[in-house]
């Protein structure tokens, strides 16, 4: 076929062989056609590479992406707990309020006490006097049944009012040891309250790590606000009784809490475990004990140790009347 149309047209023929004679001689047309090929080739690798670089960056963003809806959880984790503290501070703020209401009620029935016993001891004052008095008195000669009638009725006044006494200082110890317990108590709130609104988590925490999340920094605790845990409070680690890592609280719920480990605070060659112990890095706050109010029972007077009776008195006897034979020489005479 080929020779038949060469055969037919010779013209073709003749500038066929022209051209195939022109390449030939023109060798920079052969170096520009390979430059170009190598240049395609390169332009072909080149953008393998790129779509290969768009794999990574896409991937890389689709990380970054799930990371940033991962903080956006934890930020709604915290955003809650920073709400559930305010309520629990606007709680801690009444009970400390209540508690000193309580206080000042307190203070103003342990002053009406004291005035009291010492309205008391003003009372007993004259009693002394009384009995002083009586005792002049009876050392005088008069009736004798009737000295006995009084000195009972001032017996059962002075037992009456040593009674009071008792009752009044019994009260007032109950009413005291009451005072303390509120007073103490207040100061155990406030102590609670301060470590709360600085950020401290409380002394008495000792939980472990429930579980860890070492591709995001972060690990979960076994309780949460009922064990003590303060968000934004600073926590140890503890291993064999030696501190191996710091915690930063993020997130805290009623059972549990959420900490990111702290940068540079894990040694290299340490690894957290599930189970690991841990501690609040602050020292614990003790609240001194209010000094006891105490109040000074004033002593009981002292009363005569036994009652005369007529029985015990010894009859009046005249000198100018005989002696009798039957009355004993010398009679013993009542004992007090």
């Amino acid at each position: 076929m080929h020779f038949w149309v060469a055969e037919e047209d010779r013209d073709f023929l003749v500038s066929a062989h022209t051209e195939f004679k022109a390449s030939h001689y023109k060798p920079m047309a052969n170096v520009f056609g390979i430059l170009t090929g190598i240049v395609l080739a390169l332009a072909g690798f080149v953008a393998y590479k790129n779509h290969a670089a768009l794999q990574l960056e896409v991937t890389a963003r689709d990380s970054q992406k799930e990371a940033l809806v991962a903080s956006q959880k934890r930020l709604k984790t915290a955003q809650e707990g920073l709400t559930v503290t305010i309520g629990k501070r606007t709680e801690v703020d009444a009970v400390v309020v209540q508690q000193g209401e309580q206080e000042v009620v307190q203070k103003k029935t342990n002053e009406d006490l004291t005035q009291e016993n010492v309205a008391k001891t003003a009372k007993i004052a004259p009693n002394k006097d009384k009995i002083a008095s009586f005792k002049e008195k009876t050392s005088k000669v008069g009736d004798l049944n009737d000295l006995a009638t009084k000195m009972r009725s001032t017996k059962v006044e002075s037992e009456e009012i040593d009674q009071s006494i008792t009752a009044r200082g019994a009260k007032l110890a109950g009413l005291t040891a009451e005072n303390n317990e509120a007073e103490s108590s207040a100061k155990n709130t406030k102590i609670q309250f301060e470590r709360f609104t600085t950020g401290q988590s409380l002394s008495s925490l000792n939980t472990t790590i429930r579980s860890i999340y070492p591709t995001w920094g972060f690990v979960t605790l076994a309780c949460g606000n009922n064990g003590g845990v303060v968000a934004n409070s600073m926590l140890e680690v503890i291993r064999n009784d030696q501190p191996i890592a710091k915690l930063l609280v993020t997130s805290v719920e009623t059972n549990s809490a959420s900490a990111s480990i702290v940068p540079d605070s894990l040694n290299q060659d340490v690894v957290l475990a599930v189970g690991d112990h841990v501690i609040s890095t602050t020292k614990p706050v003790t609240a001194s004990k209010p000094a006891p109010i105490t109040t000074e029972i004033p002593s009981t007077p002292a009363l005569p140790a036994a009652e005369p009776t007529a029985d015990s008195v010894p009859p009046v006897v005249d000198p100018a009347a005989p002696a009798d034979p039957a009355a004993p020489a010398d009679p013993a005479p009542a004992t007090n």
